[in-house]
């Protein structure tokens, strides 16, 4: 087990300097830069202006500058805010996104699981075909496309919600609905594959013919071998919801990171730009290598391949 997390761990790390040194590059090739979009200054002023953030520095140098700040934990200054570091932004945005991002998970969770076992135990019934069609409809509809009609129905229409904000729990009901639904639908569908393949094996018949009752057969035999696939798909999951997450809070208007980052990319802010990437970044390799570990956990073949 030691030696499987130690591979992933270091897979991670190494993803996340490609990603580090991907991103850092791209952003300097982009036409433009942090002060074009600026009121016009004069050449000396714009010379003051790249002295002081380093950036009249040869590219290399400014590339190994920032990975020494990297290693002491420093993302830089903000070039849009300039009384403002890098760091102090994420740390004001980033729990907004995590709130989303959790409630929307659970949301997920609490319809994607239930409907995707009941489906299976009620196996080519109306629950079945109810459960499936929701799959369906929620896996083909995009988040762009939910949001703004549940804001016109439920924001504009009947006034049961605020169309934007984030200040109150009924603020947070809507986006996390659209957010979590979006997963659910998945959800539902692994679960019951998952549960499927579980409930027709031979263990399963044996414990039957032993006389054990539906509900231990599901909850003590079943579940967990059942829900591999959902353990399984819940790191690109969450990655999903992260991501999302940039345009549910551009449609909500919620004060999150993922909507800050549209804004940084648009005003060319590069330490805030390569600072969001790499917190989500890692947030995501993180939130996959947990994911690998407890599939590991539940299932000890998954190390063995590995």
């Amino acid at each position: 087990m030691l030696r499987f997390f130690a591979s992933r761990l270091l897979q991670s790390v190494l993803a996340l300097f490609i990603i580090i040194t991907a991103t850092f590059f791209m952003l300097r090739f982009v036409p433009g830069g942090p002060f074009t979009a600026e009121k016009a200054v004069t050449p000396e002023i714009l010379r003051n202006l790249e002295a002081h953030y380093g950036l009249d520095k040869p590219l290399l140098v400014q590339y190994f500058d920032y990975l020494g700040s990297l290693l002491r934990g420093d993302f830089g200054p903000s070039f849009k805010y300039p009384n403002r570091t890098v760091n102090e932004i994420l740390g004001d945005k980033l729990p907004v996104s995590l709130e989303l991002g959790l409630l929307s998970l659970a949301v997920a969770l609490v319809i994607g699981l239930p409907l995707g076992t009941i489906a299976a135990v009620r196996r080519n019934t109306w629950v079945d075909y109810t459960s499936s069609s929701f799959g369906m409809i929620g896996i083909s509809i995009p988040t762009f496309v939910v949001g703004p009609l549940l804001v016109l129905i439920f924001g504009i229409y009947l006034r049961w919600f605020n169309a934007s904000g984030w200040y109150s729990f009924e603020d947070r009901i809507l986006p996390c609905l659209v957010l979590g639904i979006a997963y659910a639908a998945p959800i539902s569908r692994r679960a019951r594959g998952g549960m499927l393949e579980v409930l027709n094996q031979d263990f399963i018949r044996t414990a039957r013919a032993k006389g054990a009752s539906e509900w231990r057969v599901i909850f003590k035999h079943s579940l967990r071998g059942g829900l591999l696939p959902v353990v399984s798909f819940l790191g690109p999951a969450i990655a999903g919801i992260l991501t999302g997450s940039f345009v549910i809070e551009t449609i909500f208007q919620i004060p999150g990171l993922g909507r800050e980052f549209v804004n940084s990319a648009f005003n060319r802010d590069y330490t805030l730009v390569l600072g969001t990437v790499i917190l989500y970044a890692g947030l995501i390799m993180v939130l996959n290598l947990a994911a690998d570990v407890v599939q590991a956990w539940m299932n000890p073949k998954v190390r063995l391949d590995s």
